[in-house]
Parts: structure tokens; sequence; C-alpha cells
């Protein structure tokens, strides 16, 4: 322990040395409501819930859970937006013994098909929206589910604004096809129906299965159990130290079926008694009248939110000072980014680092001490990073050499789901090999100096070019096509793709061609560029190259920014 690095220079009042308990992730609300049962815990447009309030749906919920078969082995999806159904649902599966599946709702209809398949699930829960329900609706007609539970918003609002969205967001709603196999999410609530407290083995029982992928797109389900995230939420409590218990607000944008919010958003929250303004997706006027309006103290985020508030026009308007801190994640943080950002604010803004498969937090950079332009920061207490041999993943190599960077600690998770194989090649030896390549210097701060091969960080999603890849294909025109990952200055990178068409079929346009994916990609994959060529580069065995396209954009993103910097 005395060789780690970073020991020596770790946060003032921060134990690296601290231990966490295994105990149930529903806990952390029947803690909570033991603790702060009048605080508030959701602010969903202006509609509060206190945490008494929010410890009884979620009790009730688990009762309505093992009404329709939820127990043990039984894998729930939850296919929704941030809303206060969310939070109640992921608590009550728990509480009923079985496991969380999260979706994006920004996945295509056969990426869902795959992944529900792949985990098992039976049960999905969702809202009676035109961009959530019918896409349900089909895969349950074709038989990959068995029921579907559907609420709505209005019945979640403030009686006012219920009103107005029954009015006036009529267009939004789809019709539900009700019948034995949909359950209202208001009937799955009502009170004095049975529940059967089941026994959790935190350390082995899986709360939820969480999808991520290598760099073929290959989705695998992270097994995450409830002392991994019971773990990483207490992880995050001790990290922003100088938290009011129970006096905190925290801006709730990220969405919750992404591991970073669920985790740094949604159980730090309940951890900590804070009160969460919960928003249905990042819209930056909402934004900004909430942390104007409604004085928010922590906002998790990703480079994008960041970006995009330091460049509204319109900013010097709006009241920011309430923020205390504020996390980015999902991509690399620019340091003309953050600077910006805590200059507006006068609120730290610090850089963390994190996987699927730990939870997501494995590192960050301190609120109180040194803050290295380019780092992902320092282990988060009881957490190691080791740096090992890209040839030889065994092997450990000395401080400041580069290799691949490795996670230890109680938030690494279980394993993947039903893929020993992948399993055993990323945990090795009880450490997380992340497939990010950096170095560790000598106070202990890690920098990424490469990443996994082609995967895309876009606006804080994961995009893997073969699924975009194997989109394109589908055209009947298309011979050859490569995606790659260009600089975006707003998210970071975005998806492009260089196409070879055939010569005996009718050329389309680029916009032909976009018209032609949106139903095969989501909307988080849609190639920014699609670029036709007459030949793609290729190895010499005659496998389509990236590197060559890869280097070619860098280079052409680089002369774009000397030029502005010319201009200026």
């Amino acid at each position: 322990m005395s060789d780690w690095p970073w020991l020596a220079h770790y946060p003032e009042g921060i134990a690296w040395d601290a231990k966490f308990p295994a105990r149930p992730l529903y806990s952390l609300i029947d803690d909570a409501a033991a603790r702060f049962p009048d605080r508030p815990a959701i602010d969903f447009l202006d509609r509060v819930y206190s945490f008494r309030q929010l410890a009884e749906l979620v009790n009730r919920a688990a009762a309505g859970f093992q009404a329709i078969g939820v127990g043990k082995g039984v894998h729930v999806g939850l296919f929704l937006p941030n809303c206060p159904q969310f939070v109640i649902a992921y608590f009550g599966i728990l509480k009923a013994g079985g496991t969380v599946v999260n979706y994006s709702p920004l996945y295509s209809e056969s990426e869902l098909e795959h992944q529900i398949a792949d985990s098992e699930t039976t049960i999905m829960v969702t809202l009676n929206l035109k961009a959530l329900y019918p896409t349900m609706a089909s895969l349950l007609r074709r038989g990959k589910l068995d029921k579907l539970v559907v609420g709505n918003l209005p019945e979640v609002l403030p009686f006012q604004k219920s009103l107005l969205f029954r009015l006036f967001r009529r267009r939004e709603v789809a019709p539900v096809a009700w019948g034995a196999d949909h359950i209202r999410f208001k009937a799955l609530l009502e009170p004095h129906q049975t529940f059967i407290p089941l026994a959790v083995d935190p350390a082995d029982d899986v709360a939820v299965l969480q999808y991520t992928g290598g760099t073929t797109g290959v989705s695998k389900g992270a097994m995450l159990t409830h002392a991994n995230l019971y773990a990483n939420a207490l992880q995050g409590g001790l990290w922003f130290q100088g938290l009011e218990e129970g006096g905190e607000r925290v801006l709730g944008v990220l969405p919750f079926f992404h591991v970073f919010a669920m985790t740094s958003v949604m159980n730090l929250s309940i951890h900590k008694g804070a009160e969460i303004i919960m928003h249905p997706r990042f819209e930056l006027l909402a934004v900004l009248n909430d942390i104007d309006a409604k004085k928010p103290t922590l906002m998790p985020g990703v480079p994008t939110m960041f970006t995009a508030i330091n460049t509204h026009p319109d900013i010097a308007k709006y009241d920011l000072s309430s923020l205390k801190a504020c996390i980015s994640g999902g991509a690399p943080l620019p340091a003309e980014v953050k600077q910006r950002f805590e200059t507006l604010t006068g609120c730290k803004l610090v850089e963390g680092y994190g996987l699927t498969e730990s939870s997501p937090t494995a590192a960050c950079n301190p609120l109180f001490g040194v803050n290295k332009t380019g780092s992902i920061g320092v282990p988060v207490p009881g957490t190691a990073i080791v740096i090992t041999d890209r040839e030889d993943p065994d092997k450990v190599l000395p401080q400041g050499e580069v290799g691949e960077i490795c996670i230890v600690g109680p938030q690494v998770m279980k394993g993947y789901w039903k893929n020993p194989e992948a399993t055993a090649r990323t945990i090795r030896h009880g450490r997380l090999h992340t497939g990010d390549v950096g170095y560790m210097d000598e106070e202990g701060y890690t920098f990424i100096i490469d990443r996994m091969k082609d995967l895309i960080l876009c606006g804080g999603f994961n995009v893997y070019p073969r699924q975009v890849e194997e989109a394109i294909y589908q055209h009947p025109a298309v011979a050859e096509v490569t995606v790659i990952g260009v600089p975006d200055d707003y998210r970071g990178e975005s998806p492009k793709a260089f196409v070879k068409l055939k010569p005996d079929q009718p050329a389309p346009s680029v916009a032909e061609m976009m018209e032609f994916l949106k139903s095969r990609l989501g909307r988080h994959e849609m190639p920014r560029e699609i670029e036709f060529r007459a030949e793609l580069p290729k190895t010499l065995i005659g496998k389509l190259s990236k590197k060559e396209l890869v280097a070619e954009e860098r280079e052409k993103y680089e002369a774009r920014k000397k030029a502005a910097a010319g201009k200026a």
C-alpha cells in the first residue's frame, strides 16, 4: 500500500483506504427516507416528492412487481427517459428481488431486440409516448417480451402542467393496446398489495445488467452487483467532500439509463439526501432557467453540456452562482471548456473516469487539490489503478511507463452476462482491463494517451463503427464502407463514413443515404458526414484500414484550428 504513488498526494480529508460494506442497493432509499423523510427527493418539472413519499412508492412498486411475477432471476427492462417512474421502478424491481436492465431510447429497434433476447428480459417498463411505446409494442407483438408496464407523464406532473400536457401535447401520445399483457404503471402502485421481502446476497446478486460493447460493437451485459453499485455511490459521497447531508440540489439532466447518471446523479443523490432537479432530457434554456431559479449546487454532465452553457449568447443573463461543483465524464474534457465554465460560474469543474464495468467511477480529479490538464485524476477511495503491459497483460509495468490502464476495487463488475470468455479476458487477477492506454505520473495521476482502437465517444455515448458500417452496407449501392471517429468540438467525436459505391448501381446522394440510415441507426449513431471515394485504404492483406483516414482527418482538424487561431 505504501507503494501507491497517489497516497502522498491524496486530497486532504479523504481516506483512500475506506472500507465499503456490501449492502443491498435499495438500502440507499430506505436509509434516505429514515434520515431525511420530509426533505425533497425529486423535483420533476415542479412536482416535488419527499423521501418519505418516494420510499412509499418504491415499496408499493416492489409489491406490484412481485404480483406480476418479478422475483429472483427475473430481468425487468426500463425503457424510459428521466422521470419519477424511472426511480420508482428501478428501486421497486430491486426490492422485489429482480434485476434491472437499462435500455436507451436512442437505440434502433434491432439493437433493442438483440439486447432483450440476450439479457432474457421478460417485462419492460415504458411510457405511452410515440417516441417509446410503439417500439416496445412491436417487440411485444412479435413475442420478444411477455409484459409491458406503461405509464404516462401527466400522472407525475403538477396539476396545471398535467392539464396543459393533455391539452397541447396529445400528438406526442401513442394509443395503447391495453390487454392482459399490459399493466398500467399506476395500477402497479395500488396500496395493500402483499410484499414478500427476499434475502439478497449483495456481493453475488446482480442488481443491474448494464449493456456495453467492445470495439467490434457486440453488446455485452456487465453484471453489476448490489455491492458494486452501493460501493460506488459511497465512493462518490466521500469524494465530494464538504457536501451538506440532506442539503444539496443536483441537476439531473444526464439520462439515468446511462451508467454515469445512474450512479453519479440518481444513486449518489439519494445516498446524500440531495434533491434531484430532474429533466427528461437536456434542453439548454430549461437547464439555464432552472439553475437561475432553483439554485442547484451540483451538476454532473458531459463536455457537450458545459460547452453549450459556455457558448450561449445570453449566458450573462443567468445567475449560475449556486453551483458548487460539477463533474464531467463520458468523454475527454477540453481544457478550454473547463476554464471557461469555471470562470463563468465560480464553481469547480473536475474530470472523472470510469467504465460501465466499474459501476462506473474509478478515478477523478479532486475538488480541493491539484487538477492536472489532460489527466483523469487519482483513484477514488478503495480503488487502485495499475498499468499493465499491452503484450503481456499479466505483467505490471513500473510507474511512468505506457501500458493498459487496469482498475481494482469493490465497484468492479462480477463479469459479463453469459460470456465467460470475455470475462476471463477482461478481469485478470482481480484487475479490470479497460482497453485504454496510458501512464501514471510520479504523483499518482493517470493520463490516457489512446483509447480503444475503434470506439467512438460521441457526446458521452458509445458508438461502435461496426454497427454503423453494417447499416450502411444494407444499401444496395454500397461496395465498401469504413467508419471512424472524427474530432468534433461539441461532441468530442462524431462518426464519419467513407463509402465506395458499386459501379453498376445508381449512385445515391449524401441526403438519400442519410434518409436510408434513419430507420437503421440510433440518433447518436448517425454519421456527421458521409464521403464517397473511388477507393478506400487497405492493409497489405486487403483488409479495410482506418488508420490512414484517422490521420487524414486529424490533420484537417488541426489545420482548421490553426487557421481559426490565425484569424482571431
